[in-house]
Formats: structure tokens, C-alpha cells, sequence
């Protein structure tokens, strides 16, 4: 364990997407025992972090970037040195460049996830020229996304705005069914969401990113129809264990 580096990760963002990761990290984790699998500290600790989403929309007031610096903060102390976020939405630009400014003092690598993302279909699927996106209404509008897979020769592909507020969003945010706040997943969240993806692929879309990390709860299939599904979690857990010093399965 001494030769392998501490993985840091801010789990509240939400609670579901955080033990997910960890999850993953553990299924994609090279190991035959206990002793090979990666140390790794979580934090769930979701109430001093404001919605980003909200933040975005110039509905909540405080950025959420402060609390998930203090959050990281804490897991350099406890002795993370490489560290990752699931949530989509805390990687647009107003909150990300604030967190890594925030811990710009801390030993401790911090990964961004839609880069990873980026970097991922780069290197797997360079075939692909038009890759969908669901998402939030936050990451949306931030148009992350978009930006970082222009940025590495993809073209971007999203539903239209009304899809996205009238379903798409619901089916992660809403109370009664959204899966931020039903576990295991409902019906109707996951209905709602492969008629994002059927919309995506009418208009041409060859993969789809899953973007935000409460959808591959919803929809944890790699292909429909010939469509590639892809899960940033999944991604953000490999290059974790990597950056640990640890194997990756396949």
C-alpha cells in the first residue's frame, strides 16, 4: 500500500454518483486480493455544497466551488495526493477554475473529469465524428462539454432545450421520481432519459456521453442499438486508479 498513492474523492455530488465511483474504482481495479485494490478517502458530506446547477442559473448565490475546495482540503490532510469530482456540472469553467485555484497550494493532483472524458474518446474511438450529450441543464448551458470535444475533433450533439428542461432535467432533479432522489432507479426517470437518447441518435449521434453521473444509474448499458453509451464515472474511475500508480482490468 506505502508504493501506491491515496485517492481523494468528494462524494456528495450527489451521494448516489459518489458511491458509484468508488465502486467502479473497486471493479476496475487490477487485483486478486484485498491488499492490491488502491487506498482511497470519500467524502459525502453534501450539505455545505450549493447545487451547482442552481449556481449556474444565478439561483444559488454562493458559489459551490469554496465548499468542495474545503472538502478537497481536507482530503490532502487526511493524505490523498490524486483526486476526482463526480459530477458533471462542477466542472464548468465558473466553478472548476475556482476549486483549482482554491487548492492551487495542495499536494494533491486533481483530475478533471470531461477532459478525461475527452481524452477517452480520442484515444478509442477516433472513428466516431458526432458524439451526443445529456445532461444537466447547468452543464448545458455551460457548454462544457461541447467545448472540450470541439477541442479534440468531435463534433457536438445536443437535444433540444425544451427535451432537455421538460424531461431530461427532471429525470435527475425531481423529487418524486428524479434520480437524485429515488434509489433503485424509477420507470419513468429511465424513460424519460432513453427518449434523450433516441432523440440524440435521429440526429446523428454515434456515442453519448451520460453527463451527469446520476444517469448511468439510469442507464448502465455501453451500447443501444449501435449507439456507444458513455459513462464519464467509469472514466474518471480508470484514470484514477492509474494516477494512483495502480492497473486498470482489459
Amino acid at each position: 500500500m506505502n508504493e501506491k498513492q491515496m485517492i481523494g474523492v468528494v462524494g456528495g455530488v450527489g451521494p448516489f454518483a459518489g458511491v458509484d465511483l468508488l465502486r467502479k474504482i473497486a471493479e476496475q481495479t487490477e487485483a486478486a486480493r484485498d491488499q492490491d485494490h488502491l487506498p482511497i478517502l470519500s467524502i459525502s458530506y453534501p450539505g455545505p455544497i450549493g447545487d451547482r446547477t442552481e449556481y449556474l442559473l444565478g439561483r444559488e448565490p454562493v458559489n459551490p466551488a469554496y465548499a468542495i475546495a474545503e472538502q478537497l482540503r481536507l482530503l490532502s490532510r487526511m493524505g490523498a495526493t490524486t483526486a476526482g469530482i463526480p459530477c458533471n456540472t462542477a466542472h464548468a469553467p465558473r466553478i472548476f477554475d475556482v476549486i483549482r485555484a482554491e487548492t492551487a497550494d495542495l499536494p494533491v493532483r486533481l483530475l478533471h473529469m470531461i477532459e478525461e472524458v475527452g481524452r477517452f474518446l480520442q484515444t478509442h474511438y477516433p472513428q466516431v465524428a458526432r458524439v451526443g450529450i445529456l445532461s444537466t441543464v447547468g452543464t448545458y448551458q455551460a457548454e462544457v462539454y461541447p467545448q472540450v470535444l470541439e477541442g479534440v475533433g468531435f463534433t457536438a450533439v445536443t437535444p433540444p432545450f425544451d427535451l432537455l428542461q421538460s424531461r431530461i432535467h427532471p429525470a435527475i432533479y425531481d423529487a418524486s421520481y428524479g434520480i437524485k432522489a429515488q434509489n433503485p432507479v424509477t420507470e419513468r426517470a429511465r424513460a424519460d432519459l432513453l427518449a434523450g437518447v433516441a432523440v440524440l441518435q435521429e440526429a446523428g449521434a454515434q456515442a453519448i456521453i451520460l453527463g451527469c453521473t446520476e444517469i448511468p444509474l439510469a442507464i448502465p448499458e455501453s451500447r443501444i442499438g449501435d449507439t456507444i453509451m458513455i459513462d464519464p464515472t467509469l472514466i474518471l474511475a480508470r484514470a484514477l486508479i492509474l494516477a494512483a500508480g495502480g492497473r486498470v482490468k482489459g
